[in-house]
C-alpha cells in the first residue's frame, strides 16, 4: 500500500464579512491509498473542484453543524467535483471509475457512496464540463428556468449575475426558448461577453446604473415575466415593482447578502402580501441534493442526445 502526499485547502477560521485569502490555508499531509478494513468508503483522486457561491454561506459560524455541511476550522473545504476512483469497498464502484459528487478540497478523499451522485459514462467531452454545464450549475440553470419558470415564447426575461456559472446558461436557455433576455453584470468586460458572445439581447453594468428601477423600465417597458434571481438586495427591490402579472421568480441565490455582518433593511417585506397574489416565487435549492435527484437523469439524457 502506497503512502503519498495529500495537499488540501482548509478553513483557517470562520469568515466574517468578505472572505480573505488569510481565512484559508494550504496544508500538506500524508495519506495511505487503501480503504480501511471494514469500511464501505470509496477512495477518490480529485481531478476538478467546483468553486460556487453557496460555499461562502458554509464558512459562517453556526450553533450546530447541520445537514448543509457547514465547514469547521482546520478542516478541508468541500464541494462538488469530478474524481477518479482509486480504491473502493463499495460494490457500485471500481478502480478507474470517473464520478461526480460531493468531495473535499484535497488531492485524495475518502467519501461514502451516498456522496457520489453518478458515474461519468460520457468522456467524449472535457471532464471540466461536469463542474459546469453538465454539473450542478447546469442542473440548477436547467431546472430553475424550464421546470420552475415555465417559459413561453416571447417572455421578457431578466437574469442577475448573468455572467456567472448559472446565469450565463439561463440566458442562453432563454434565447433558445425565443425569449427576450437582458442580463446584469459587474464590469464592462462581462457585459460585452453577454451581448457579443452569449447572445443576450441586452446587458448592463449595474455599478454604472444609479437608479436600477429606471434602468429596468428602460429595458422592460412592458414589465418582466421571468426574473432569475441570483443577487437579492437592491436589485430585487428594483425588480419587484417591474414584474408583470403572473410573473415567475426562481430564487437561485442572493450573493449580495452573503458577506453582510448585519442584515439589510426589511422594507421590501411589506410588499409580499400583494406580490404573492400575482407572483409565483419559488426557492430553487442550488445546493441541496434534491435538485440533482430530480433532474440529473433527464438533464444528462437531454444533453447527450441533443447537444453533444
Amino acid at each position: 500500500m502506497a503512502e503519498v502526499r495529500n495537499k488540501k485547502v482548509v478553513l483557517r477560521d470562520y469568515v466574517v464579512g468578505f472572505p480573505k485569502e488569510s481565512d484559508m490555508n494550504t496544508v500538506e499531509g500524508r495519506i495511505i491509498l487503501k480503504v480501511p478494513e471494514g469500511s464501505n468508503d470509496v477512495l477518490l483522486k480529485n481531478l476538478y473542484l467546483s468553486c460556487d457561491p453557496y460555499m461562502r454561506i458554509l464558512m459562517n459560524k453556526v450553533e450546530s453543524i447541520d445537514v448543509h455541511r457547514h465547514y469547521t476550522p482546520a478542516s478541508p473545504l468541500a464541494g462538488y467535483g469530478v474524481s477518479k476512483v482509486v480504491e473502493s469497498a463499495h460494490s457500485d464502484y471500481k478502480r478507474g471509475d470517473l464520478v461526480w459528487g460531493f468531495t473535499k478540497w484535497e488531492e485524495y478523499s475518502f467519501v461514502s457512496s451516498s456522496q457520489i451522485c453518478f458515474k461519468i459514462e460520457h468522456t467524449d467531452v472535457p471532464l471540466s464540463y461536469y463542474i459546469g454545464i453538465l454539473g450542478m450549475p447546469g442542473l440548477t440553470a436547467y431546472g430553475g428556468f424550464f421546470d420552475v419558470s415555465s417559459p413561453k415564447k416571447g417572455d421578457n426575461v431578466f437574469v442577475s449575475a448573468a455572467s456567472g456559472a448559472v446565469g450565463h446558461l439561463v440566458g442562453q436557455f432563454a434565447k433558445l426558448s425565443a425569449c427576450y433576455v437582458v442580463g446584469s453584470a459587474g464590469s464592462t468586460e462581462k457585459v460585452d461577453l453577454l451581448k457579443n458572445k452569449l447572445g443576450f439581447d441586452e446587458a448592463f453594468n449595474y455599478k454604472e446604473e444609479p437608479d436600477l428601477n429606471a434602468t429596468l423600465k428602460r429595458y422592460f417597458p412592458e414589465g418582466i415575466d421571468i426574473y432569475f434571481e441570483n443577487v437579492g438586495g437592491k436589485t430585487l427591490d428594483a425588480v419587484l415593482p417591474n414584474m408583470r402579472l403572473h410573473g415567475r421568480i426562481p430564487v437561485c441565490g442572493m450573493i449580495s447578502q452573503y458577506n453582510l455582518t448585519q442584515p439589510e433593511e426589511k422594507g421590501r417585506l411589506c410588499m409580499w402580501k400583494t406580490l404573492l397574489r400575482v407572483l409565483r416565487m419559488v426557492l430553487l435549492l442550488w445546493l441541496a441534493s434534491l435538485v440533482v435527484a430530480m433532474l440529473v437523469n433527464k438533464w444528462l439524457l437531454l444533453l447527450m442526445s441533443k447537444i453533444i
